[in-house]
């Protein structure tokens, strides 16, 4: 277990949402059911510790871009210094600033955008924010895979996505619910 992603969960609860990293049961029921080796290009929301970043590696080829996006500055340094590949870039950055990003590494729409964000502990603003800028960054075939301890963002969810499944698992601590929302 990471003492950094211990030790910025205790300085920021709100922006970390549990105090232990996400269990690999979480990332085989985030990941296992998606296209990930025909895609060009993936985001990722909010990896913390990277347990999510490092199983999309192990799925990618070299021809597929990974944009990491981290808010926290210690978890993205940590992120930075274990993971150096040419087609995985990662970015201290904000989950709202997805398009613009998109762009600057040349491309108009994700392919797929995995997000660990903690979004109950968002304002409601905050998070109506990012989910609009989601559905704005993903190409018409495109899939978004949220996880979170509790129901709260189905309703949002289904606001924006024609499609919302629903998965859960209970070998992670808090138990998980895996929303995989797309737009057709």
């Amino acid at each position: 277990m990471s003492k950094a992603f211990i030790k910025e969960f205790w300085k920021d609860k709100k922006m970390i949402g549990s105090i232990l990293p996400s269990s690999k049961f979480l990332a085989a029921k985030m990941l296992n059911h998606i296209p990930l080796e025909n895609t060009k290009l993936i985001i990722e929301l909010g990896p913390g510790t990277g347990i999510f970043t490092e199983k999309i590696i192990e799925k990618i080829d070299a021809t597929t871009h990974l944009i990491v996006l981290e808010l926290n500055p210690e978890l993205c340094k940590d992120l930075k210094a274990k993971i150096i590949l040419p087609n995985v870039h990662i970015k201290e950055a904000s989950a709202d600033k997805i398009g613009e990003i998109i762009k600057e590494f040349g491309f108009e729409k994700a392919d797929i955008i995995i997000s660990s964000l903690p979004l109950a502990n968002f304002s409601v603003e905050l998070r109506n924010s990012i989910l609009e800028v989601v559905n704005e960054s993903l190409n018409e075939n495109g899939s978004f895979i949220q996880f979170q301890y509790s129901l709260n963002a189905y309703k949002n969810l289904k606001k924006l996505f024609p499609v919302v499944k629903l998965n859960f698992t209970a070998l992670n601590f808090p138990p998980a619910f895996v929303y995989t929302c797309s737009k057709r």
